[in-house]
C-alpha cells in the first residue's frame, strides 16, 4: 500500500458550540485524489483549514506524515489592488528560486505571463499562478479549495486534467472541495460527500446512488450524475479543447463528444 501521508480521527471543531465538522475520519495516501463535496455550510473548508493545521481541533486528531510538504491552492487570489505586483515578485515571495518559479510556472502553461501584473490575470491565470506557487514547493500533498472557482468551463476541464497529471508526475496526494460535479465525478479517485460529518464516501459512480447523496443534492442531480460516466482517456489544452494522444485538437470544450471522449447513457 501507499504511504499514508494524512490520517483523520473523529475529528471536531466548533464554533460557539456549534459543530461545523463533526466526528469525520479520513485517510490519504500518496497518488490519491480526494474531493470533498457538500452544500455551502457544510464544514468543507474548515476540514481543509484543519489539515493545513491554521484551525485547532475541538477534538479527535490528524496525523501527517514526517516531514510533509504541502502545496495550498485557496479560492482565489486576493491582494491590494493597489500594489504593484507582478507574477514573477509574487512568486518568489514563496521564498524559492527563480529557476523552481519558472520551472512551475511552465508546467501550468502560463510561463509567457512572468512579467505581467497578478491584477490584470484572467481567473483561469489566477487559478494556474496559485497552482504553481503550490508546485513550487514540490509538495507530497496537494490542497485545492475549488480550483476551478472562476475558471470558465473549457478552461475547468483542462484544469482538472492538468492535477490528474501532476498527481502522477509527483506521486502525491490531492486532496480538493469542488463544486463542479459532473467534473468531479470524472476526475476525482474518491468522493466525500460531508455536511458537517460525513454523509457518504466512496468511487464517484457508488456515491451517485448514495441515499445520503440523493437527499443532500436531489433526485435530478443524482440521476444525471448516474448516467455521466466520463471515459476520460483524452487530455485538454489550457484553453479547454481536446487533445488526442499526438496532441492533435479535436474540438473544444466538454459539452460535445469527440473520439477518444465516451459518454455511457443508460
Amino acid at each position: 500500500m501507499s504511504e499514508e501521508l494524512v490520517a483523520i480521527e473523529n475529528l471536531t471543531v466548533r464554533f460557539d458550540e456549534r459543530p461545523v465538522v463533526d466526528r469525520v475520519n479520513l485517510s490519504l495516501h500518496r497518488g490519491d485524489i480526494i474531493t470533498i463535496i457538500g452544500p455551502n455550510g457544510a464544514g468543507k473548508t474548515t476540514l481543509i483549514k484543519a489539515i493545513l493545521g491554521i484551525q485547532a481541533a475541538t477534538s479527535g486528531r490528524i496525523k501527517r506524515a514526517r516531514n510533509l510538504v504541502i502545496g495550498y491552492v485557496p479560492q482565489h487570489l486576493s491582494l491590494e489592488s493597489t500594489l504593484p505586483l507582478s507574477v514573477k515578485r509574487f512568486m518568489l515571495l514563496s521564498g524559492r528560486s527563480l529557476a523552481d518559479c519558472e520551472s512551475s510556472l511552465a508546467r501550468t502553461g502560463v510561463s509567457h505571463l512572468l512579467n505581467a501584473s497578478v491584477h490584470h490575470l484572467s481567473g483561469g491565470e489566477q487559478q494556474r499562478l496559485l497552482l504553481a506557487r503550490a508546485l513550487a514547493r514540490k509538495p507530497d500533498l496537494l490542497v485545492l479549495d475549488e480550483p476551478a472557482q472562476g475558471v470558465d468551463i473549457n478552461g475547468q476541464a483542462a484544469l482538472y486534467d492538468l492535477i490528474r497529471q501532476l498527481r502522477d508526475e509527483l506521486n502525491c496526494g490531492v486532496i480538493m472541495i469542488s463544486h463542479d460535479l459532473h467534473l468531479v465525478m470524472a476526475a476525482t479517485d474518491k468522493v466525500i460527500c460531508l455536511n458537517q460529518h460525513v454523509c457518504c464516501s466512496g468511487h464517484p459512480a457508488d456515491v451517485s446512488h448514495d441515499p445520503a447523496f440523493i437527499e443532500t443534492f436531489g433526485r435530478p442531480v443524482a440521476e444525471s450524475l448516474a448516467v455521466y460516466h466520463h471515459h476520460h482517456n483524452h487530455s485538454h489544452d489550457l484553453h479547454g479543447n481536446v487533445i488526442d494522444r499526438d496532441h492533435a485538437s479535436l474540438g473544444s470544450g466538454t459539452g460535445d463528444c469527440h473520439e477518444g471522449c465516451q459518454h455511457d447513457h443508460h
